[in-house]
């Protein structure tokens, strides 16, 4: 499959469906020349939803993968579900509730970014959880001072926006980059930034909430020592 998949979700991550057309299709495997499910990548998972064709036929999509070639979007449904031909038209529709979530603990986790001052070394977030590993030599963190400096930003109610710069801009500012495993990527012309307020400003292509309210609530659920140098920090909705 090689054929560019458009990516509304990285306009707007409230779409939570669109008109779309099968581009390349193969049993449990369904590209679009258009989609608002966002790919698994940076830690966060690949939407699930249903692909609805114009016979009422419904495809659940069980995850949503990056393919092989630059700009593609598979969307991985059974082996045993129907293969819609090139060219069939369809909707593709999120299971919101699940993305949304995604969102906040997305946008959560930038906050927890800004509260610990230190390089981070991996990350990961689910629907009701997530969790960012930070590399520090000394267990020094506090899990009730992060919760509470969490919380406190979230109520702020600070809005988040999105940006774009080019591969020189982000060349030129270092510091722009939390992440030391994985970087953002380059080679494309621009790199897109999330930017939280005045709070915090990095490379970003997930999807996230439009302010830090619409979080909620959360809870450091736990500290855990992973390594000579790594701490991770496990964060929860309390509605969890």
């Amino acid at each position: 499959m090689t054929a560019v998949t458009e990516q509304l979700f990285t306009e707007d991550a409230y779409a939570r469906s669109c008109d779309a057309q099968v581009t390349q299709s193969a049993p449990g495997a369904i590209q679009l020349d258009r989609t608002v499910f966002y790919a698994a990548g940076g830690g966060q998972p690949g939407d699930s939803g249903v692909l609805k064709l114009a016979d009422g036929t419904e495809i659940p999509v069980l995850n949503t993968v990056k393919g092989e070639g630059v700009g593609e979007i598979l969307h991985l449904v059974a082996d045993d579900a129907p293969v819609p031909a090139p060219g069939t038209a369809l909707v593709a529709e999120l299971d919101w509730e699940r993305r949304h979530k995604h969102m906040r603990m997305h946008t959560c986790l930038h906050l927890l970014c800004s509260v610990i001052e230190a390089p981070v070394t991996g990350g990961q977030l689910g629907a009701d959880k997530g969790r960012l590993d930070f590399d520090l030599p000394e267990l020094t963190l506090e899990k009730t001072e992060i919760e509470a400096r969490l919380n406190e930003l979230i109520a702020r109610d600070a809005a988040v926006g999105t940006r774009w710069i080019s591969d020189e801009e982000l060349a030129a500012q270092p510091d722009l980059v939390r992440t030391m495993k994985v970087q953002p990527p380059s080679g494309q012309g621009r790199v897109r930034l999330l930017e939280v307020g005045d709070i915090d400003l990095q490379p970003c292509g997930g999807t996230h909430v439009k302010s830090t309210g619409e979080i909620g609530p959360v809870t450091v659920r736990k500290i855990e020592n992973k390594g000579k140098h790594n701490r991770r920090v496990n964060i929860i909705f309390k509605e969890a």
